[in-house]
């Protein structure tokens, strides 16, 4: 039986880019739905499942940023992988697009060979998940629960909102309270063989993990740091 083609939704103003976007995903195989518009793009993403979202930062009605994290918390794509596409290159811009809930990044102008193996990669990033065979089923350890058949996590009784790649990586840690993890490992475990990830997108998806799960992400409780390491979960109850 023929398996369906993954469906991308390009969210990018500029035509002349969203054109050559969707012609070379679509000699890809990709199913395509585009549109220029950020409320657009929001309520698309929000009313049919899409496998890979491309969004631009730049973006009328709608900026992408904010579009980025409406779309992490409610929707039929909130586990969609999200590529941002920024106008200029400089890392506070890629920070932004991390932070805000994205999974890769690329600067204009970009390659298509690049971009397209971006998109790969982040598919078979999320068809595989990063936790080990060998992990426990369920976690409980200082208010904290993790479900890893509903992929659920709760903390207080409150469920958390949190992205595939972000329940992935507490659930890594929370699998192993106390061990220290280095970010190279971490990089290793979660995101596999991805060459485009740096050891930097380990430390904002922990800033993002923190704003959601402490109670002072400055002074966190839970993921703690281990200076010149990496970072681990606090020692169980």
């Amino acid at each position: 039986m023929a398996t369906s083609p993954d469906k991308v939704l390009i969210v990018e103003d500029e035509t002349a880019i969203r054109d050559l976007l969707r012609l070379h995903l679509e000699l890809a195989k990709f199913d395509v739905k585009e549109t220029a518009d950020g409320h657009d793009g929001l309520t698309l993403a929000r009313g049919e499942r899409f496998d890979v979202i491309i969004l631009d930062v730049m973006l009328p009605g709608l900026d992408g940023v904010t579009v980025c994290r409406a779309l992490r918390t409610e929707g039929e794509s909130r586990d969609a992988a999200i590529l941002m596409l920024t106008a200029r290159d400089r890392e506070s811009d890629k920070v932004l697009a991390l932070e805000s809930g994205a999974d890769d990044y690329v600067a204009k102008p970009f390659g298509v060979r690049e971009l397209l193996a971006r998109v790969q990669a982040l598919l078979r990033r999320n068809r595989r998940g990063a936790v080990p065979a060998a992990a426990p089923a369920r976690i409980d350890s200082r208010a904290l629960s993790l479900d890893l058949e509903k992929r659920q996590a709760r903390l207080r009784d409150q469920t958390l909102d949190l992205t595939r790649q972000e329940f992935d990586l507490l659930y890594l840690l929370a699998a192993r309270p106390g061990v220290v993890f280095s970010r190279a490992a971490l990089l290793q475990q979660v995101w596999r063989d991805d060459g485009f990830v740096t050891e930097r997108t380990v430390d904002t998806v922990i800033s993002r993990l923190r704003r959601k799960i402490e109670i002072d992400p400055q002074d966190p409780e839970l993921i703690l740091t281990a200076w010149g390491v990496g970072y681990k979960f606090a020692d169980a109850d």
